[in-house]
């Protein structure tokens, strides 16, 4: 249900980070640990499936509006996901 901006005490532009501020450039790194850097999680943190599900949802959109700025290292077999890191 929407809500009137004068519910809210502050309001900040929506502002994404660039991909050099989140990923180091010698590394590449699954979409699971991307998301989780976007959020300031360590890339190797557990996370329950729903909020790993919650926290895919606003990386994978952020990697494909980003998408010039990444590279793909393509699995090692079928059972393993992608990598990807600084172009």
């Amino acid at each position: 249900m929407p809500r009137p901006k004068s519910n809210f005490d502050r309001l900040q532009p929506l502002a994404f980070k660039a991909p050099e501020a989140v990923l180091e450039p010698d590394q590449m790194y699954t979409t699971y640990e991307i998301a989780r850097l976007l959020q300031g999680l360590e890339p190797d943190r557990e996370l329950d499936p729903e909020t790993e599900a919650v926290l895919l949802d606003w990386a994978i959109p952020w990697m494909i509006y980003n998408a010039e700025s990444f590279v793909f290292g393509a699995p090692e077999s079928d059972d393993e996901p992608g990598h990807y890191g600084l172009a």
